[in-house]
């Protein structure tokens, strides 16, 4: 039988996206645990579409190596591994530090007032209770760097880096509950876009690399 996850339908996508998106989701979030068989007829009755989108998703999802499908058994949940979690943030720690220095050359006046903003609205709900901040805390480290994707003029590594970010976002929402995590997040954050601010490449890709290597510090992941 299936867990129970969010459905998200958009009106303005293809179904099959429609259905990868939803079932995407519900992996990383662990809505849809590891090992967990995946029924096409359940799924297609749950999202309301026929048996040929829900197919094409968990095809899609194996390329992506978040199913399995085994001949004759059916598709089963692979999900995340803890070395995963480590690769990626390995990778990312790289691919961080060249997002912040091409930022530094291409970030616009909007863009600037965007991660003050966020900056801000950061430091207001980190003052809640931990209950109440982690899931605000969490959206808006997603906002801060979705903006400095946005900003490196890049195309293939906003792809890249918003994929890691998606795959990773468990792990990052533990981060957070860690205590004085996000502060120190917040605090990091404020450091890099003062070095992009200032022109200064070789600073925000070297702080925007080691914020990276210490989420992973502050999970117990070893580099």
């Amino acid at each position: 039988m299936t867990s129970d996850f969010t459905v998200h339908m958009d009106e303005y996508l293809p179904l099959r996206e429609v259905v990868f998106n939803t079932l995407r989701q519900a992996i990383l979030k662990g809505e849809l645990k590891p090992g967990e068989r995946l029924m096409e007829i359940a799924l297609a009755e749950k999202l309301g579409v026929s048996r040929t989108p829900v197919r094409e998703a968990l095809r899609q999802l194996e390329l992506e190596g978040l199913v399995k499908i085994v001949p004759n058994k059916g598709a089963y949940v692979t999900g995340i591994t803890g070395k995963d979690v480590k690769d990626i943030y390995l990778v990312r720690s790289l691919l961080e530090g060249l997002c912040a220095r091409w930022a530094t050359g291409h970030i616009t006046e909007k863009q600037i007032e965007k991660l003050e903003e966020i900056v801000l609205l950061s430091e207001f709900h980190a003052n809640k209770n931990q209950k109440e901040k982690t899931g605000q805390v969490v959206e808006l480290d997603g906002k801060f760097h979705e903006v400095l994707y946005e900003a490196s003029n890049s195309r293939i590594l906003e792809h890249v880096l918003s994929d890691f970010h998606k795959y990773v976002q468990m792990a990052r929402q533990a981060s957070v509950t860690r205590e004085h995590r996000a502060e120190k997040s917040i605090k990091e954050h404020k450091e890099i876009l003062e070095a992009i601010k200032q022109k200064d490449a070789d600073k925000a890709e070297q702080l925007a690399n080691e914020h990276i290597l210490k989420v992973m510090q502050n999970l117990n992941i070893e580099a």
